[in-house]
């Protein structure tokens, strides 16, 4: 398992991905500044974000699972913007076989992480609030009940 958000396979992707866009889309006409180019650049973005969110939860399967879907939606958002750059005649049919792969690829990660969340959980569990893990904490604890329990039998 990874350590951190960033060197998940699927954050590694779509952050590639939302490059490669950023890139692409500087040569957008610039009446698609504010508009076309804000949405796919903001998409692309933001399924790094949701990744990376859902990491620091994974702990909480439902949290982690939503947020990784929040993901997975962005992720589609950014291949219907591709859709239209394409139509729009703003990349080529080569660039856009090559971003929606990419973007394909991404939501397989995605579907996977979604499907599995128990492989992305810390495999220590968390402590609970209150609860103590040493053990010599435990046996004083445990000692301390002993003593208190023989003490109101007396």
């Amino acid at each position: 398992m990874a350590d951190n958000f960033r060197n998940l396979t699927a954050y590694k992707k779509a952050f590639e991905l939302a490059m490669d866009i950023f890139k692409v889309t500087r040569s957008f006409p610039k009446e698609e500044r504010y508009s076309l180019v804000d949405q796919i650049r903001r998409s692309s973005r933001a399924v790094c974000s949701c990744i990376g969110e859902a990491y620091r939860k994974r702990d909480y399967e439902g949290y982690f699972v939503s947020k990784t879907s929040d993901a997975d939606s962005e992720n589609t958002e950014t291949r219907v913007h591709l859709d239209f750059s394409l139509s729009c005649e703003y990349i080529s049919f080569e660039k856009w076989n090559e971003l929606d792969s990419k973007a394909v690829e991404v939501g397989r990660l995605l579907g996977h992480m979604i499907e599995h969340p128990d492989r992305y959980r810390r495999r220590r569990p968390l402590k609970k609030l209150g609860q103590r893990t040493s053990s010599r904490e435990t046996s004083l604890r445990e000692k301390n009940l002993e003593n208190k329990n023989s003490e109101e039998s007396q």
